[in-house]
């Protein structure tokens, strides 16, 4: 597995030579991928701030997730990941977000939706790019490879736009 503080480095950057600031919306992992971001020195420069957003209601209050598209698509969801990522550039000063939200267990699983399953939403100017992805292993294993993979998407994500 690529290492979360090189990949927060690469992260930081490709957001500074692009002259963007990041937002982060999370749920799944606690805060883990502004964690990452925070190790950096200097992320002051390209990172604006997280949102942990860990109850239904803070995703609604924080970051404008309507209420009736929960309980439509069910808070794990590429939807919800979406509308959190974009919610979140609507509240922050930042031009880019990524958003997780998902079950790392090991309690949680729901018809369709194992331990390990989470979705991810990358945004910036108005598009907005999700994936559903499911890992394998413990609570940790899960939080880990979900901001793993965060940070990856966020550099692929920022190649395309």
């Amino acid at each position: 597995m690529e290492d979360i503080i090189d990949l927060a480095a690469r992260v930081g950057q490709a957001l500074k030579s692009r002259g963007l600031l990041l937002a982060t919306a999370e749920s799944c992992t606690g805060g883990g991928v502004a964690q990452a971001i925070t190790e950096i020195a200097g992320s002051s420069e390209w990172f604006d701030c997280g949102f942990v957003t860990y109850s239904n209601a803070s995703k609604t209050d924080l970051l404008d997730v309507s209420a009736a598209a929960i309980a439509l698509h069910g808070t794990v969801s590429e939807e919800i990941a979406a509308a959190m990522a974009e919610g979140a550039i609507a509240n922050s000063n930042a031009h880019i977000a990524v958003a997780t939200t998902g079950i790392a267990g090991p309690g949680g699983a729901v018809p369709g939706k194992p331990v390990g399953t989470v979705c991810f939403a990358w945004s910036k100017d108005g598009t907005t790019r999700t994936e559903r992805l499911v890992f394998a292993g413990d609570r940790q294993a899960v939080r880990q490879q979900t901001v793993v993979h965060a940070l990856q998407g966020l550099l692929k994500f920022l190649e395309q736009a």
